[in-house]
């Protein structure tokens, strides 16, 4: 049975020092009272390895928010997938739109990324989602079946069991704006009978499909209720605890 999972993306927020503090504080909250999903906070990577340290993995996976498309060498300034495991780390998100937006990455750099991360033993949260005027040109099954063929579905079925999807409307990321639980639930069935049509119904139905774009602790029931929607990938509402908390607990 496919796992429930509730991921918190800090992007580029939280000093080191504040950082520490809000996983402490997450820690013990989820410590004392166990979340009835998974729970993984992917957070930057100066954070990775001090967090690492006091944070229990049995019940809070941590992850990082990018690794580079190289395996070593002379990349000024990149993290590598290997670094990223050696520091404690489990997940790792990789194409998220922001990177692929700002910083564009390709479907060919996040295949070599996917594959660096598999290599490395870490797990991936693959994002995909598409753009205001795809959607108003009724593109996003499109869009989204040719980010997984672009990036992801060169696995074999085994290697694709280490792959969590997460759909994220980029219309809806930190705009307030939120696609219906019935906009969300439609194209998350598609894209689970995407996965089906490539890798069979069985691998489709193990495989978490997270939803991303404005998740907060007042829309995630009606979210989490559908059928095909086992989570979220969540941006700012996982920078307080008691946010945080409120979004795990609709799981």
């Amino acid at each position: 049975m496919r796992k429930k999972i509730v991921a918190g993306n800090w992007k580029m927020n939280m000093n080191l020092q504040d950082g520490i503090a809000l996983a402490k504080e997450l820690n013990e909250t989820l410590t004392a009272e166990k979340p009835n999903c998974g729970v993984i906070i992917c957070t930057p990577f100066i954070h990775l390895a001090s967090i690492a340290q006091f944070l229990n993995q049995d019940v809070i996976g941590l992850g990082a928010e990018n690794c580079a498309d190289k395996e070593k060498g002379a990349y000024t300034g990149e993290v590598s997938a290997e670094m990223v495991k050696s520091t404690g780390a489990q997940y790792v998100i990789i194409g998220h739109s922001e990177r692929r937006g700002y910083y564009n990455e390709t479907p060919e750099i996040l295949k070599e990324k996917v594959l660096l991360a598999l290599k490395n033993g870490l797990k991936v949260i693959f994002c995909i989602g598409e753009s205001l005027e795809e959607r108003e040109a009724n593109k996003q099954n499109e869009v989204v079946k040719a980010e997984l063929e672009g990036s992801v579905f060169n696995l074999t079925a085994e290697e694709f069991k280490n792959v969590i999807v997460a759909y994220e409307p980029i219309w809806a990321i930190g705009t307030g704006k939120t696609a219906t639980a019935d906009q969300a639930e439609e194209i998350h069935a598609y894209i689970r009978s995407v996965i089906a049509d490539k890798y069979g119904k069985e691998v489709a139905d193990d495989t978490s499909i997270l939803y991303g774009g404005s998740c907060k602790a007042s829309n995630a029931p009606e979210l989490f209720a559908k059928p095909d929607i086992d989570g979220g990938l969540i941006g700012g509402a996982s920078l307080k605890v008691a946010d945080f908390k409120g979004i795990i607990d609709a799981r």
